[in-house]
């Protein structure tokens, strides 16, 4: 499907129950009429229960791409039992009491059938939807406002589309504006902190200027997108999507296309991107492939504006990688790895996958952190589907302790500066809960309940580490600012749905407790 804005905005645009209806009038050509029938009850059933997730045209939104070519590693009765009964720890819901078999099975096969036309986004389709906001050379190099801007928090208000800008030192807003719809991967940063970068689930990029505090530029880099990077030398921003299954490289100047690159194995089988992140001491992106068992290491070290510098590197891997963390020293990932029940620990250098972790559950090892105990680094990770936290030794990858938690989590975070390493209760009954994890003794110190049966979930440090600020998750949600030495509450900012909120000088400084 070649799209195009204005026609994207005029379908949005069409009543569901209208489209229904034609669909159900109007057999497609060279179809009997019960199949055209059976056609348009699962197109029904779609509208009503699934495109407010997953996009009126199976596109993917807050939910992923629902097409052939983004559920071919899925079986059909593994989807069957999906929509049937939920998936554990996502916000994905079970709808047996709202289907019944036969339209559970009728929804599955519709979402495998191939949509009439393929959809695509070409290299054209990007170049047009380029927008550029404003002339850099125009604008002021430095800060229009008075708060400090290595200690900004960006905010990102899920329930209405929303981005706020906030003084991380008097808690007060310097902005609010609307974003594309659903932000995923958390917002990057530029290497001196002057502009951050969204990613939209959709596949807006955008650019927004934080000394002037307006937007910059924009571009559609795919249709479904899972995350972005910027290079620690601040050219280049790289893109990871799962529809179409590419790798796109932006100018990081003004989002303008330099390359794109498909995702495929080196046997030629193509696959979605996991994730992408930057390993600054390498001078280098490291991609993770969903559908191939292959990482990826990309330089830009030595990179000109005449020759954008990605080939890449291809590092085998025993599983098929769904999210990693670096070591401190970027040597080696830790990646999330089904087949080994845990994860497994790729070496950079070598290029070897060079162990396996055997955890229990789901570790969300993208959200583990790293902090320094009697002088040693140690790792920890939540975990999805189970109420523990595991703590590891990374210089052989052993077990240190696990630590029970009153549910699964999603979320850690910490500071250099905080004797606690903060993890939320993100799934099940109990999750207003937010246990304070001592970092020294492993053991929960305190839990805090900021709103309760409302969910508490991401907590992010001011620069010092002398404040945090925490989420509770609802549409009459708040940002709670909390003391981090005494645990008081500072201040309590009404929001809607604050999903992440990321301090610039931590996230450009990559410092410790804290996650790409």
């Amino acid at each position: 499907m070649r799209l195009n804005l204005a026609l994207i905005l005029l379908v949005a645009a069409v009543p569901v129950a209208t489209s229904v209806a034609l669909e159900q009038a109007v057999p497609h050509a060279g179809q009997p009429a019960a199949a055209a029938s059976a056609d348009a009850t699962a197109e029904a059933l779609y509208q009503q229960h699934c495109q407010r997730c997953h996009g009126q045209d199976r596109l993917g939104g807050a939910g992923p791409a629902l097409l052939p070519e983004s559920l071919a590693r899925i079986k059909p009765e593994e989807a069957r039992s999906v929509i049937r009964d939920g998936r554990p720890a996502s916000q994905m819901a079970a709808y047996k009491t709202l289907l019944d078999e036969a339209q559970i099975a009728a929804l599955s096969d519709y979402l495998y059938r191939p949509a009439a036309v393929p959809p695509t986004w070409s290299d054209a389709d990007i170049r047009a939807s380029h927008r550029p906001l404003a002339d850099l050379a125009s604008l002021p190099d430095t800060p229009q406002h008075d708060a400090d801007p290595l200690n900004l928090f960006v905010v990102v208000e899920a329930g209405d589309h929303h981005v706020t800008i906030l003084d991380g030192d008097r808690f007060e807003p310097l902005a609010r504006f609307a974003s594309h719809f659903a932000l995923h991967g958390g917002p990057k940063f530029s290497p001196d902190g002057r502009f951050v970068y969204f990613a939209s689930r959709d596949g807006w990029v955008s650019q927004y200027d934080l000394h002037n505090l307006r937007m910059v530029a924009e571009v559609r880099a795919g249709l479904n997108t899972r995350n972005l990077a910027v290079s620690n030398d601040g050219r280049w921003v790289l893109v990871g999507n799962y529809l179409p299954g590419n790798l796109v490289l932006l100018d990081a100047r003004d989002l303008s296309l330099r390359q794109v690159i498909p995702a495929q194995a080196a046997d030629g089988t193509p696959s979605r991107v996991s994730a992408v992140y930057t390993a600054p001491p390498r001078g280098s992106f490291v991609v993770a492939l969903k559908d191939v068992r292959e990482v990826w290491e990309l330089s830009y070290a030595g990179s000109s504006d005449d020759s954008p510098p990605l080939e890449p590197r291809r590092i085998a891997a025993r599983d098929f990688l769904d999210d990693f963390s670096f070591t401190p020293d970027y040597r080696q990932l830790l990646a999330t790895s089904r087949q080994a029940h845990g994860g497994q620990v790729i070496d950079l250098d070598s290029g070897e996958a060079i162990t396996d972790i055997p955890l229990p559950g789901m570790p969300h090892l993208g959200s583990g952190i790293y902090w320094k105990r009697n002088g040693e680094w140690v790792f920890a990770t939540p975990n999805v589907s189970q109420g523990l936290i595991s703590v590891l030794d990374p210089k052989t990858w052993t077990l240190i302790k696990e630590i029970p938690t009153e549910g699964p989590g999603f979320f850690m975070r910490s500071h250099a500066n905080s004797r606690y390493a903060w993890t939320d209760v993100f799934f099940g009954p109990n999750n207003d809960a937010v246990h304070l994890i001592d970092k020294q003794s492993l053991s929960i110190a305190k839990t805090l309940r900021p709103m309760p049966g409302k969910n508490a979930a991401h907590v992010e440090f001011s620069r010092d580490g002398k404040y945090l600020l925490l989420s509770v998750w609802d549409r009459d949600g708040a940002l709670i600012v909390y003391d981090s030495l005494t645990l008081e509450e500072v201040k309590r900012i009404p929001m809607n749905k604050p999903s992440g909120k990321y301090n610039v000088g931590n996230k450009i400084e990559f410092a410790e407790g804290t996650s790409h």
